[in-house]
Parts: C-alpha cells; sequence; structure tokens
C-alpha cells in the first residue's frame, strides 16, 4: 500500500477509525483471520463513495465487510484496505409500511425496529447475525423468508463513486445471489417494503423462530451460520451427516453435531483449519453421494 493512499484516508477519516495491521479475528463471526494492511471505520456514505472512487483509480486492492458473518479471512490476512460499514451506517428509518435503512445495521435490530411499527415480513431475518449490506448481496433468508420478498431499491456505491439506484427487477435475486455479488458495487442503503401486521403475532413468530435456531443450530460456538448452499433436492447438512462427517475435526474446526451444515470453532481454531474442513467435506461429500456443496461463506486470501 503506497504512502499515498495512508495519507488520503488518514486526510479523509478520522484517526480512530483507522487501524493499521488489524486482525480479522476481531471483525468475522468465525473469531479468526489474520491482519488486515489497513482496517477503515466508514462514517458515511459519502466518505465510503470518496474512499472507494479513489483506490479503485489507483487500483488499490481492498475488500468491504460489515458484521463479517459469511467470512473466512485467511491467516495470512489481506494485504489491502478493509472498508467496514457499521456503525457509522446504521441509520433505520420508518417511513409508512417501508422502511430505509442503511447497510451497516444488523437485521436483528432491523427486523425488531420492524416490529415495533407493527410491520410483517422481515421476522425470517430476527436471527440472522449480519448486516443489511451483506443480505442484500448474498439475498439472505431462513425460515421461507428472504431479502428478495422485502427489497424494493437498494443504492449502491458504483467504482467511480457513483451513487446508483437499483429496483428490485434489477437487482436478479436468485438462491443466495444477486447481480450485486458479480459486479463491483457496495449497498449503501436499502429500501424495504413490508406490510402491516399485528405486534404480538409479530413478536411471536420471531421468538417462534428463536427458539428453532436455539434448538437447532450450535449458536455456543463461533460460526459462520450454513457453510454450504443448499443443493437442488437436498439439504446440505443431512448430505454431511449421511457422508458419515458429523463431528469430523480438524483441528478447533468441526462439523457440528448438532447440525452438520454448520462448521464451527470450537476452540483456537485458524482459518487453515476452517478452510481444510471445508475441502473435505466438499470431497467426501462428492465421493460417496455424488453431490457438489457449494460454499456460502466467501473466503479472502492465501490458503495453503
Amino acid at each position: 500500500m503506497s504512502k499515498a493512499v495512508e495519507k488520503y484516508i488518514g486526510e479523509l477519516v478520522a484517526p480512530e477509525h483507522i487501524r493499521m495491521q488489524e486482525p480479522m479475528s476481531k471483525h468475522t463471526t468465525f473469531r479468526v483471520g489474520g491482519p488486515a494492511k489497513m482496517l477503515v471505520q466508514v462514517e458515511g456514505t459519502e466518505q465510503l463513495q470518496k474512499i472507494v472512487s479513489y483506490l479503485s483509480r489507483l487500483e488499490e486492492p481492498y475488500i468491504v465487510i460489515g458484521n463479517g458473518s459469511n467470512l473466512l479471512v485467511s491467516d495470512k490476512g489481506y494485504d489491502g484496505v478493509v472498508l467496514k460499514i457499521a456503525s457509522g451506517m446504521e441509520n433505520i428509518q420508518v417511513r409508512g409500511e417501508k422502511i430505509h435503512v442503511q447497510a451497516g445495521a444488523l437485521l436483528t435490530k432491523t427486523a425488531m425496529e420492524a416490529a415495533k411499527h407493527g410491520l410483517t415480513g422481515m421476522e425470517f431475518a430476527s436471527g440472522i447475525p449480519g448486516c443489511i449490506g451483506g443480505a442484500v448481496v448474498m439475498n439472505a433468508g431462513a425460515y421461507d423468508g428472504e431479502m428478495s420478498h422485502v427489497v424494493e431499491s437498494v443504492t449502491v456505491v458504483n467504482q467511480t463513486g457513483e451513487l446508483m439506484v437499483l429496483d428490485r427487477n434489477t437487482m436478479e435475486f436468485s438462491y443466495r445471489n444477486s447481480i450485486i455479488k458479480n459486479r463491483p458495487y457496495i449497498v449503501a442503503e436499502a429500501v424495504l417494503r413490508l406490510q402491516k401486521g399485528e405486534e404480538a403475532q409479530i413478536r411471536s413468530k420471531m421468538d417462534e423462530f428463536a427458539k428453532l435456531r436455539r434448538e437447532k443450530q450450535p449458536l455456543e460456538y463461533p460460526s459462520a451460520g450454513s457453510t454450504f448452499k443448499r443443493p437442488e433436492g437436498y439439504f446440505a447438512g443431512k448430505l454431511i451427516m449421511d457422508a458419515g462427517l458429523r463431528g469430523y475435526r480438524i483441528g478447533g474446526a468441526q462439523v457440528s453435531e448438532k447440525h452438520c451444515g454448520f462448521l464451527v470453532n470450537v476452540g483456537n481454531a485458524t482459518a487453515e483449519d476452517i478452510h481444510e474442513l471445508i475441502m473435505v467435506v466438499q470431497e467426501t461429500v462428492k465421493e460417496k453421494l455424488h453431490v457438489e456443496l457449494e460454499t456460502e461463506v466467501i473466503q479472502i486470501g492465501e490458503f495453503s
């Protein structure tokens, strides 16, 4: 990274929001990952536009993260700029049956705000530990609900730093996918269209989903949620169980005994442990059951 980049970002961003050689283990739900050369806590949309435009012009490597809930960063870290969109961009505004929400707002907080205003449609998201930005990009979902059901429009920042508004049809949503996943766009804000409902019923449904998560998911361990996408016609967790991998462990990484679709950090796992376990699961399921598992988790950096 050039001194010019450090100087530019240093003049634009408050010192307390810039960290050099920052361990990514502090910023991912797996609790693993080596140092980022520079981590910047983005304080607002305009700041994001300026930084992205500058880095793109200089062809400097950068990645954008939110809560790090769907991310595996190499033990070697990331040799570039990590732009973290979280507390500086988490505003939520309810306007009638629409919610205008910035990319850094947590899904759980957004769902709670919807419930408070008697708006139904976001209950499925109440236990997903990610931010709106990442959820929109990957069309996050659970319990028969997904972001494509509620998104009306998405405001993104392109490589030149300009704002673009994409409507739900332009988003090309599909299973765990959207147009943004394959374009150099960064989510800044989304408009969600919900429906009027009864607050008591909405909260009851959210409580029901929370109970199901506690019963069926290994919430006691760091993880990235469901590690693999659901193959058409199958369930990833059942395939992994049927392949005899329940509880299979490499170092501190383990196939959850509670839900085989989750790979968990049971203690001092490295990113390499998790990466190796992902590959073993994929190879074993393909060999024994002739099904290819594709990861939901995004892997960043170099792995052996």
